[in-house]
């Protein structure tokens, strides 16, 4: 039986402030209350206890250059390897890049560790491979059984002090086509492959065989908090959520899951708890409306890559390899522009504009004019977290209103010099995202435009302003896995210093959300215009640092809604909505809901709450329904099961 659901602290109580130029990790100080996971003869307690103000310096040893592994076209950063290297070479490189990594959150390097078919490590001599930030891990098979690793990929808590050891800030990192069969370690270490991340951190096509799968790290002093998650298209035995406070899990295959803090919705998933929200916050969906999986590098016998592109599914459950190949359409490597951070936009474009599909190579790429995707089914696939920062005020990416595209695995920061969005799908509505969509005319709804781990960031790693991260504008789009994060840590961060109004505005019809994450931005998080919108799991944090009330308040209403449906829309549908308040610069500061919706019969709103992260008031969980929360009862829900 898994736990009910306990307290979680606020994210920003362990969120430190990372001051990259001092070395120094600092931190508000807010209450961390106690949670004892126990499952599967594993278990921890965090004791309460405040953040300190200050922590050691977390800067890694300088590693040695990693060896070159394999000959490939990607660029420097990516890391192609061979079954028949020896482990101790594997080892060696994947440590030299983890030591590099695992502490360095807002940094620009990028690495991707990639995989061939085959088998790596043995019982004897396992294979281990710690994931650290902006690293991607991913098997070049067909499908997930072609890359076995004997042994761990893990991700653990980050410690900040020898008694604050947390996951809330493990971002920025992928796992993806391969097999782990959990070997090796000792004590603690052996009784599962960990996997304790939080926002961006997507698990998809991943086989986990002999062990349990630990989504928190029970292993290290506590508090032992997470913030995550997302798993599609995988399967798994007995997985540990513990102090995970959201996740998704979308269309796989799971023996069991114990644990619940908050709101975990399972859509389309083979053994996944019976729906009993809000005890425990179980949202369960037996089908998923439409999905598709993300496009994948793959390498085959005669040393040839291509992308495999997913096809489309309609109501779907389980796994698209399990009982057969995955359905859809290969790609040669010939047919894409591989491009490098020192590549112009106007190349860019102009290799698009001739045909060509797009693999960007890992890194941090200037983006000082629109990178323009203007034929149907182009894919856009990024290679170890590569990120898109904006240079005065650009789009970084534009879509035209075509069916088919696939933009994946890639992360939009914003620049210095505001721009009035970071992405846009679909022909720009006058008054930034305002308005019906009127441009959706050549979609298709049997081929969905899709967005597959898309990330924004608005300040964090510098100081950056945009009015909107995601507009939408076509009709027929799948966002499937998004981040929108106005930053709450790192560098450029302020009210006034980096500046965002929405996070997402949906403007087309026809548009699914599977795993929406919008954080902190000034007004509306979301905003949705269009008719029949589905969202298959929110989640959302209000800013924390509103100065005063009469700053953050409109129309005679307090504070802004995380989910705004608008008053004009008919039909939309969410299931699994969280929306949190943490007003610490101003605690007296008061949000009137987390929700808002038209009340008329088509739209209708599931498994909903709010929740106190330690400062602020929100009183309403949905229009005017549901209880406040506030300081009276820190990390204690308030749910509404159903609305309209």
């Amino acid at each position: 039986m898994p736990l009910a659901p306990r307290p979680h602290p606020p994210r920003s109580a362990a969120r430190s402030r990372d001051r990259h130029r001092s070395g120094r990790i600092t931190g508000a100080t807010a209450l961390l209350i106690g949670l004892v996971i126990a499952s599967g003869g594993a278990g921890a307690q965090a004791s309460p206890g405040a953040v300190p103000e200050t922590s050691p310096q977390l800067v890694p040893a300088a590693p040695q250059a990693p060896s070159k592994a394999g000959q490939h076209p990607f660029g420097p950063n990516v890391y192609v390897f061979d079954p028949s290297m020896p482990v101790a070479q594997i080892q060696s490189t994947v440590d030299s890049i983890a030591a590099q990594q695992v502490d360095d959150e807002m940094g620009t390097n990028r690495y991707s560790l990639l995989f061939k078919p085959g088998t790596y490590g043995t019982p004897e001599e396992p294979l281990i491979v710690q994931v650290g930030y902006s690293t991607e891990v991913a098997g070049l098979g067909a499908a997930p059984t072609d890359v076995t690793i004997n042994g761990h990929v893990d991700v653990y808590n980050r410690c900040l002090a020898a008694d604050n050891c947390i996951a809330l800030n493990n971002f920025w990192r992928s796992l993806s086509n391969l097999t782990i069969n959990v070997t090796g370690l000792e004590g603690c270490r052996s009784s599962a492959n960990f996997w304790a991340a939080s926002q961006a951190s997507p698990m998809r096509r991943v086989n986990i065989t002999g062990g349990n799968l630990s989504l928190m790290d029970y292993c290290t002093a506590g508090p032992q908090y997470a913030s995550g998650g997302f798993i599609a298209d995988s399967k798994a035995g007995a997985i540990i959520n513990g102090s995970q406070q959201q996740y998704l899990v979308r269309d796989s295959s799971i023996g069991s899951w114990s644990n619940g803090v908050w709101n975990q919705v399972f859509s389309g998933v083979a053994g996944a708890p019976a729906d009993s929200f809000p005890t425990p916050p179980y949202t369960t969906l037996a089908n998923t409306p439409i999905s598709r999986e993300k496009p994948y590098l793959t390498l085959d016998s005669e040393g040839q890559y291509s992308v495999f592109v997913p096809a489309v599914r309609h109501d779907s459950a389980g796994t698209t390899w399990e009982n057969g190949p995955t359905e859809g359409r290969s790609i040669p490597l010939a047919d894409f522009y591989i491009a490098t951070p020192g590549d112009s936009v106007q190349a860019i474009n102009s290799q698009l504009a001739r045909g060509k599909n797009l693999l960007l190579t890992p890194g941090v790429y200037d983006v000082d004019r629109s990178i323009e995707v203007k034929r149907a089914n182009t894919v856009v696939l990024g290679l170890g977290m590569t990120t898109l920062t904006a240079v005065n005020g650009a789009v970084p990416l534009t879509v035209a209103d075509v069916p088919g595209v696939d933009i994946a695995a890639v992360t939009v920061d914003a620049g210095e010099v505001n721009s009035p969005a970071l992405m846009r799908l679909g022909k720009a509505i006058p008054g930034e995202g305002g308005g019906p969509a009127n441009s959706g005319i050549h979609s298709d709804p049997a081929n969905p435009t899709t967005l597959h781990d898309v990330f924004f960031r608005i300040g964090g790693p510098h100081v950056g302003k945009a009015s909107v991260s995601l507009e939408v504008n076509s009709d027929n789009v799948l966002l499937d896995h998004i981040w929108a994060w106005r930053a709450d840590h790192g560098n450029g961060v302020g009210w006034t210093t980096n500046t965002g109004r929405n996070g997402v505005i949906v403007n087309g019809n026809n548009v699914t959300a599977t795993g929406l994450f919008v954080e902190h931005y000034q007004q509306y998080n979301v905003i949705w215009n269009g008719e029949n919108g589905r969202t298959v799991f929110f989640q959302n944090e209000l800013p924390y640092d509103a100065p005063n009330q009469a700053a953050w308040q409109h129309d005679g209403v307090l504070g802004w809604a995380g989910y705004k449906v608008a008053d004009s829309v008919r039909t939309h549908e969410l299931w699994g909505g969280g929306s949190y308040v943490y007003n610490n610069v101003d605690p007296t500061i008061h949000a009137t809901r987390g929700f808002e919706a038209p009340v008329t019969p088509g739209v209708k709103l599931h498994s909903l709450l709010t929740v106190n992260l330690g400062a602020g008031t929100l009183d309403h969980v949905v229009n005017d329904t549901g209880a406040p929360v506030s300081t009276d009862a820190v990390g204690v829900p308030s749910y509404v099961a159903d609305f309209g």
